[in-house]
């Protein structure tokens, strides 16, 4: 039995809301140019906090909702392109300040889909009867290494965190994957030590658009399932247009695709975990409904999880 389930979820996002009030007096836009543009309305920034502070809260607030035991927590892997130490990593970081005594941590830099390659790990090592839960945290501090006046990226990317807590599951589950890496192309985003963070818009719009549509596609066959079996398709909130367009290219309806980019904006390892967090919540999601996950960028790494809740 290798079979997954998720256990609990929990996020964190700074208090310090940025609203597109800011950047339209700062760039001189009109009102509603950066909504339409990118489908952002506000994204929240960090004041004190680095990466391991949101991690630690996330993983608390997951824990607050779920009381699951730390100590049965065998392993932690977080997702981040933006630790501002080398070590230690964001995962020991988690592991100090809530005590838990065995288990192994590691951070991943797989661009803005280490989320995904994470809980694909996390199954891998349960798979393998090697752990029985897993904690994977995506988290960013954006907003830390954006230029400011770069009106490309800072109108977009914010900062967050969230949780996700995976165990092994005692009933037949649906699990398939698709991850792949095209380092080939990984100039178009970067960030090199001491600068800010580039992107080549254009050049990131097509490799979105055609490669991470043809992913999904490829997912949905090796799944063995219908489209019309998909309950909701969760994307890395990298632009509303962007979305649209996988969308339209793989034949999912646009009421299947949960978006929230509108109130987070673009958080990079953060999108899908605080995504999957709100559904959940939100009573979106049931046992039994058969979503894909799916993120893509920097590396340039892009990778689909499809798996029933």
């Amino acid at each position: 039995m290798n079979q997954i389930k998720i256990l609990g979820t929990g996020i964190y996002l700074p208090k310090k809301k940025i609203e597109n009030t800011y950047f339209n007096e700062k760039f001189s836009l009109d009102s509603s140019w950066i909504e339409k543009r990118t489908g952002a309305k506000q994204r929240f920034w960090v004041e004190e906090e680095n990466a391991s502070d949101m991690a630690i809260e996330a993983t608390k607030d997951l824990l607050a909702k779920t009381e699951f035991d730390v100590q049965k927590i065998d392993t932690i892997i977080v997702a981040s392109t933006t630790n501002e130490k080398m070590m230690p990593g964001i995962a020991f970081e988690v592991q100090k300040a809530l005590d838990i005594k065995e288990c192994f941590c590691m951070d991943i830099s797989a661009g803005c889909s280490g989320y995904i390659n994470a809980i694909d790990m996390i199954r891998s090592y349960i798979a393998l009867g090697e752990i029985e839960c897993g904690l994977v945290i995506g988290v960013e501090t954006l907003s830390k290494y954006l230029d400011k006046d770069d009106i490309s990226t800072s109108i977009l990317l914010g900062d967050g965190a969230g949780a996700t807590l995976i165990g092994k599951s005692k009933e037949e589950k649906i699990y398939a994957k698709n991850i792949q890496s095209i380092g080939q192309e990984g100039d178009i985003l970067t960030c090199e030590a001491g600068k800010k963070l580039y992107m080549e818009g254009k050049k990131i719009y097509k490799f979105a658009t055609s490669e991470v549509s043809q992913n999904i596609q490829e997912l949905i066959i090796k799944a063995r399932v219908r489209k019309e079996e998909i309950r909701y398709v969760i994307p890395h909130q990298s632009n509303i247009r962007i979305i649209e367009n996988i969308a339209k290219r793989v034949g999912i309806d646009k009421d299947k695709v949960y978006i929230n980019i509108n109130e987070v904006g673009n958080t990079f390892n953060a999108s899908i975990p605080i995504a999957l967090h709100q559904m959940l919540q939100d009573k979106l999601l049931k046992v039994g409904d058969k979503v894909i996950l799916v993120g893509y960028g920097g590396g340039l790494n892009l990778g689909s999880i499809l798996l029933e809740i």
